[in-house]
């Protein structure tokens, strides 16, 4: 089936989720139709019961998150989270990037997770999933909504995003951070807007997300970058001047992440791929096999953000020593943060916060 790219979108196919209940076929007319016609965003309310996910994966370096939207409109083709709309029984392809759903009790839910007599302060990462500042935030508001509560509160938090918006709320980002309990860490995976408008097309410009990275630091508040992800034939040849550029920006921490297929990603991937660069398909997932145990994906912990073998560790190798060549900290991409900071909402209600 040929596959066609919708201006503004990432995805160029729309298969069924692994849950799907039925499977939709259309005749060759309507098909071709719905293939042509640019699909509009939905925002959809939904309200959240329990506000704070946990993980107790070995390689990730925070087991408490938030995702105040679920689906993403910035519509990365590589990113890892959209094999979670097949649980909502809608693609991971344009539904992931076209029907977004947002929470606008997600506030009103965390502070009833604080309240709780028992409640433990760690910090909590924000964007782990979907951007937290993808465009619907910039009306809908409901990440700077959590970022007052994590500042009255002095609750430590830690913010993910590929965004330029995360820019304002430095007035509450750099409170924050005074007393250490806020960080940034921006991904930025390519230098090149020809590429970025393929892979990433509702995005902003590296260059406006290097300016807010700037601003942030300026501010105080300490930020990293994420290369991620690394796409073999794609972006790789980037590594060291997405390090420079970031460490010029004030930059303190940096990681990269290899490219990850789950689920229906891989059948997106490669869809999109054959569309946009089918004279080096091949080369692509031949480097990927080599680095996933001869697999399209290695999901093994410890392996599947960094893959392994020649191809692998040299990808490391050049990464390790960029890093270290302009002072980049490359153990993580999440700064430690100050939990002794942190009163409970009883604590305030009865006039204790001095």
């Amino acid at each position: 089936m040929a596959h066609h790219a919708h201006k503004g979108r990432g995805a160029v196919s729309s298969p069924d989720g692994r849950f799907a209940k039925r499977q939709t076929e259309f005749d060759a007319a309507e098909q071709h139709a719905r293939e042509r016609h640019a699909p509009e965003t939905v925002l959809t309310s939904i309200q959240a019961g329990k506000i704070i996910s946990s993980n107790s994966s070995p390689d990730v370096p925070f087991d408490r998150s938030i995702n105040p939207y679920q689906g993403c409109e910035h519509g990365c083709i590589y990113c890892y989270a959209r094999p979670s709309h097949a649980y909502l029984d809608l693609s991971p392809g344009l539904d992931f990037e076209t029907k977004i759903f947002y929470k606008p009790n997600a506030a009103a839910r965390l502070l009833d997770e604080w309240e709780k007599p028992g409640y433990e302060c760690k910090p909590i990462t924000i964007g782990a999933n979907t951007d937290p500042y993808q465009p619907a935030e910039k009306s809908l508001q409901i990440t700077r909504q959590l970022l007052v509560l994590f500042a009255r509160y002095r609750h430590p938090v830690n913010i993910i995003t590929k965004s330029h918006l995360v820019s304002r709320d430095l007035d509450l980002l750099s409170d924050l951070a005074e007393d250490g309990l806020c960080s940034v860490a921006m991904s930025i995976p390519t230098l090149d807007s020809k590429l970025k408008r393929l892979m990433e097309p509702r995005i902003p410009s590296a260059a406006s997300r290097l300016k807010a990275l700037e601003q942030l630091t300026g501010h105080g508040v300490p930020v990293s970058v994420l290369v991620a992800p690394v796409i073999p034939a794609i972006n790789d040849h980037e590594i060291e001047t997405i390090l420079e550029a970031a460490a010029a920006a004030g930059a303190r921490q940096a990681r990269y992440i290899f490219l990850r297929l789950p689920h229906e990603l891989k059948e997106l991937f490669s869809d999109w791929l054959r569309t946009h660069f089918p004279d080096r398909a091949e080369r692509v997932f031949s480097l990927i096999r080599q680095a996933s145990g001869g697999a399209s994906y290695d999901q093994r912990f410890g392996i599947r953000q960094t893959g392994q073998g020649p191809y692998a560790d040299m990808l490391a190798s050049r990464f390790r020593k960029s890093s270290n060549q302009l002072g980049l900290d490359s153990a993580s991409y999440q700064q430690s943060l100050d939990c002794t900071h942190f009163l409970h909402p009883a604590q305030r209600q009865l006039g204790l916060d001095f």
